[in-house]
C-alpha cells in the first residue's frame, strides 16, 4: 500500500495544520517509507517577515516535506518574556498554513524541540544561520537517531526583536486617510464660512 501525504480538513486555515504528535508521526514515517526526504524547522515565527520566509524556503529545497513546529504561546512565555508572543499560536500556525513552502504545522510546549525530534525523526533539522551545528542545543538528538543538521536562510539581518526596536522608536505613526479626511473638514468649514458671510 502506498502512503499518501495529506493535510488535514478543517484545520486552522489550508488543512496543514496536525497538532497531534502521534498523527504527525504516522505521516512521517509513511513518506519516509517511500523514500522522501523530510525537513523540520523550529521556533516562534512571530511577526512574521522575510528572514523567516527565506529560512523556511531554504529548509524546503533541502527535502521533499516541509515540517514546521511553532513554539507555543506558554512556551515563548515560559522561554522569552512573558509579553511574548505578539501574535498568538493559531494566527501564527494560520500565517504559517498559507505558505506554500510549508507542509505541515505544530506546535510544540516544551522549551527545546527535543522531545518532538525524537518522535519525529526528520532526516534533516534545518535551523537559520543565528545557529551554528557545532552548538545548536538539539545537536546530540538529532545525530542520536542519524539526523542531519542544517543551517539554512540568509546572514541573520532581520529579526523580530529589531522591527519592535524600529515601530518603538517612531514618534508618531501616520494614521492611514488622514490627511484627506482633514481636507473634507477644512472644506467643509470653508464652505460654511461663505455661506454665512
Amino acid at each position: 500500500m502506498v502512503f499518501r501525504a495529506f493535510k488535514r480538513r478543517g484545520s486552522v486555515a489550508g488543512g496543514k495544520f496536525v497538532p497531534d504528535h502521534e498523527e504527525l508521526e504516522g505521516i512521517v514515517k509513511g513518506l519516509q517509507s517511500q523514500g522522501k526526504v523530510i525537513v523540520l524547522t523550529s521556533g516562534t515565527f512571530d511577526l512574521l517577515h522575510v528572514g523567516h520566509l527565506r529560512c523556511l524556503r531554504d529548509a524546503k529545497s533541502r527535502g521533499d516535506f516541509l515540517v514546521l513546529a511553532l513554539q507555543s504561546d506558554r512556551a515563548v512565555r515560559r522561554s522569552k518574556h512573558a509579553s511574548l508572543p505578539i501574535i498568538p499560536e493559531k494566527e501564527r500556525a494560520e500565517l504559517a498554513e498559507a505558505l506554500d513552502c510549508v507542509d505541515y504545522v505544530t506546535l510544540y510546549h516544551e522549551d527545546s524541540t527535543e522531545k518532538l525530534l525524537l518522535k519525529l525523526k526528520p532526516n534533516i533539522y534545518a535551523m537559520g544561520t543565528d545557529y551554528r551545528t557545532s552548538t545548536l542545543p538539539e545537536r546530540e538528538t538529532v545525530l542520536s537517531y542519524g539526523g542531519r543538521i542544517l543551517i539554512v536562510g540568509d546572514p541573520k539581518k532581520h529579526s523580530t526583536t529589531e522591527i519592535l526596536k524600529r515601530v518603538k522608536s517612531l514618534k508618531k505613526v501616520p494614521v492611514a486617510g488622514a490627511p484627506a479626511a482633514k481636507r473634507r473638514v477644512e472644506s467643509r468649514t470653508t464652505r460654511t464660512a461663505r455661506a454665512g458671510r
